[in-house]
Order: C-alpha cells, then sequence, then structure tokens
C-alpha cells in the first residue's frame, strides 16, 4: 500500500520512517491533517491527545468531523480512520487536556512530538518540556484568521511575524530566560479581521506542513 512513497525514499528510508513513535497533541483542524498524513507515509506508532469532541462549527476544517461523527471524541474518530488506512498502526489515544498534571509524555518514549495546542498557557508547557527534555518536535503556531495558505511556512519561532500566538510564546520563553530556537509552522499574513474564522485550506496545510518536517527531517536530516 505504500509503494508509490517507497519509489521516492527507498527501501531503508522508508524503513526508518515507519518505525518512527510521533506524539500529536491537539488532533483539530491543523492536528488531524497532520496525523493522517504520517500515516499515509506508514508510520506505524501514533499517539493521539485531544480531550475534544467534535462540534458542528468544526465541520468547515476538521477531518474528523461530519454529521456522523458528532459529540464523538476525536481522538476516536481519528484512530478509526487510521486504522482504516493502516490497520497495522499502532494508535493510542489520551482523552484528556494536555498540561501539567496530565503529561503523558513523561510515560512514554516518543522520537517526535508535534504541538497543535491552542491554549497558549499548555502550549507554552508543552514546548518547555520538550526543550528542557531535548524531545524533538515542531509546532504550529496560530492559523485562526488566515485566508492564504501560499504564506505558510516553516520557520525558527525567531523568524516569525504577523503570529500573535508566536508573539506571546517568545515573550514566555525570554521571561523565563529560555533562549533555545526551535521549528515552527506559522503564516506571514497579517491578520485584517477580528473574528474567529478558520479555513480548512490553511489549516490543512499547516497539518501537511508539520508531518512534512519530521519526514523530511528523517529522509535528509534537513532543519538542523
Amino acid at each position: 500500500m505504500f509503494n508509490r512513497f517507497v519509489s521516492l525514499v527507498g527501501e531503508s528510508k522508508f524503513l526508518k520512517i515507519t518505525n518512527l513513535k510521533v506524539a500529536i497533541i491537539g488532533v483539530g483542524g491543523v492536528g488531524g491533517v497532520c496525523a493522517l498524513s504520517l500515516a499515509r507515509c506508514g508510520i506505524k506508532n501514533l499517539f493521539l491527545c485531544d480531550f475534544d469532541l467534535v462540534e458542528l462549527s468544526n465541520i468547515n476544517r476538521q477531518v474528523t468531523a461530519n454529521v456522523a461523527t458528532l459529540d464523538q471524541f476525536k481522538v476516536d474518530v481519528l484512530k478509526k480512520m487510521i486504522l482504516e488506512i493502516n490497520p497495522d498502526c499502532n494508535v493510542q489515544v489520551y482523552k484528556e487536556r494536555f498540561n501539567e498534571k496530565n503529561n503523558f509524555l513523561e510515560e512514554i518514549c516518543v522520537d517526535y512530538v508535534v504541538d497543535a495546542i491552542d491554549d497558549i498557557e499548555n502550549k507554552f508547557f508543552l514546548i518547555n518540556y520538550l526543550l528542557s527534555k531535548n524531545i524533538k518536535f515542531i509546532s504550529s503556531m496560530g492559523m485562526a484568521k488566515k485566508i492564504d495558505p501560499f504564506k505558510l511556512e516553516i520557520v525558527k519561532l525567531s523568524k516569525t511575524t504577523y503570529d500573535p500566538i508566536a508573539k506571546k510564546i517568545r515573550e514566555k520563553l525570554r521571561k523565563n530566560y529560555i533562549k533555545k530556537d526551535f521549528y515552527v509552522v506559522c503564516s506571514r499574513e497579517e491578520v485584517k479581521t477580528k473574528e474567529l474564522g478558520s479555513y480548512i485550506n490553511v489549516t490543512a496545510y499547516a497539518g501537511i506542513l508539520l508531518s512534512h518536517y519530521i519526514i523530511k527531517k528523517e529522509i535528509y536530516d534537513d532543519y538542523n
């Protein structure tokens, strides 16, 4: 089922990718697409964390959301979707809000973490934890109020612009005397609206870039 991908990267690199252990924290519009992309690349060990249920307002942008999945846990729906893609995938779900009291990463060993958390305090706690433990990760910044997917990019946090979430994370890092830089997916698009709108082509592309960061780093050792 993965022959088309193997033909691009080669058998040895594909096997390296399939054995990765990746945790995706937050499986909404961004994290959900990232998880499915990783599954379609053959990764066999995925850890999904999200406390939220599918709501009607999610349907415009989240892969887990449709009229049949309303009020179900997003991680449960996503696990079912992943196993329909690759039945051999080991998918573990955590139906809880990730925070200092609920940190499942202390109990498992992972190669990468994908940060797709919206809440600033918990996002900062996760980033700080990952930096302190030297765990490889990629973090998604703000994707709301954006309409142009072509302005998304993978850059160091220090290089972000027009991103209020990135600005808050940078401020928290400075206040805590944390000088480490790291890669994020962000948008260069200047926010011009106060409405909290979201667009599938932006959130989905952000999820693809998160996945791409992991795959490209493993194949080419990029983003060092």
